[in-house]
């Protein structure tokens, strides 16, 4: 659990967030996308109201200092449930608290949370007023554009004007509806239209509001063209599958540098590497979050095959990161030298 004070609600930069993924988002990915992009605003998976109660707290909530600012997305239906969630994460020194009303699994709706609640914009509501009650810090939503044939935009802009009387003020938007039958979460990401003029429209018919927009955003030129029209972007499977687009928007947005080259992050990481290895973490549970590094580069592949097939072999390797890059360069991959500023920028990074 992170001791450090939490931030104040008005500091937190919304300008850049990575999406709360589960099995994806744990803490050893955060960490290493908080070294790609010092400024980004981070969230954890998704953890139900009941988990988040009655679950091992340090497993499911622990995080490191490191991991500033950071949010925890919780799950559930229950105002009451939710307003102790909120007051754990607060104790804990969580940055943010988002309540999920946009995944649209089966074993979500099983829980009555998530898109399906998009059907009782009260009870959002509700849950979104015990919630603020219970804190200071944000108390932010994450939802979509309608769910199965509620897909007018009117529609929407009620659902979200519900929930605003709450007094939330922040609203996360994946520009998709979702169908709560007939397509996996999977389908869910990628068949729903994108509709991203209605995510600008809500911001401009609402400018009190803090809007984000989420879905299918996967270069520097979208997330920039985004933000002429809304207050911030939050990348979802592009930040996974080409982390070092963190990077590049960290140098297009914000002041502090983050690595100098892939090489750098590549050895900075192995610092945390080897702390978790030491722990009895196995190598596999860190460097998996690594495999995209060097995507569209040379020796991409070496890269990925190797930490693949070398983190299973080697669970107690906490050099196996220095020893896929010292493959990949010996086989004429990577995308330049690292040079003298990128190997001291690796060796100031503390975990």
């Amino acid at each position: 659990m992170s001791g450090n004070p939490q931030l104040h609600p008005g500091t937190v930069d919304r300008r850049l967030s990575v999406a709360p993924m589960m099995d994806w988002t744990d803490r050893h990915c955060r960490r290493f996308h908080r070294l790609l992009a010092p400024s980004a605003l981070l969230y954890t998976e998704m953890v139900s109201s009941g988990a988040v109660l009655h679950g091992d707290r340090e497993r499911l909530l622990g995080f490191g200092p490191e991991e500033h600012p950071l949010a925890l997305q919780v799950g559930g239906s229950e105002p009451a449930e939710l307003a102790r969630c909120a007051r754990i994460a607060a104790e804990r020194g969580y940055d943010e608290v988002n309540l999920n009303v946009g995944c649209p699994s089966d074993r979500v709706q099983q829980g009555r949370f998530g898109a399906c609640l998009m059907l009782e914009p009260g009870r959002v509501r509700d849950c979104v007023a015990a919630m603020r009650e219970a804190v200071a810090i944000p108390v932010t939503v994450k939802t979509r554009l309608g769910v199965d044939q509620h897909e007018s935009y009117a529609w929407f802009s009620d659902f979200v004007g519900r929930v605003a009387e709450s007094g939330c003020a922040v609203f996360i938007v994946h520009a998709r509806k979702a169908w709560l039958s007939g397509l996996s979460p999977k389908e869910n990401r990628e068949v729903p239209e994108l509709r991203y003029d209605w995510v600008y429209r809500l911001k401009q018919e609402n400018p009190g509001l803090t809007v984000i927009l989420n879905g299918g955003v996967g270069s520097v030129a979208e997330v920039e063209r985004h933000l002429r029209e809304v207050d911030g972007v939050m990348l979802g499977r592009a930040a996974y599958h080409d982390p070092w687009l963190l990077t590049e928007l960290q140098a297009r947005l914000f002041a502090q540098p983050g690595p100098a080259s892939r090489e750098a992050a590549a050895e900075a990481l192995t610092d945390y590497l080897r702390v978790q290895v030491g722990r009895g973490v196995a190598a596999k549970h860190v460097c998996r979050h690594a495999l995209g590094l060097f995507q569209g580069q040379p020796g991409a592949r070496r890269w990925r095959r190797y930490l693949s097939e070398h983190a299973h072999r080697e669970p107690d390797n906490g050099e196996l990161l220095l020893q896929a890059l010292a493959h990949m360069r010996a086989t004429g991959g990577g995308s330049a030298p690292v040079h003298d500023d990128a190997i001291q920028w690796a060796s100031t990074r503390s975990w």
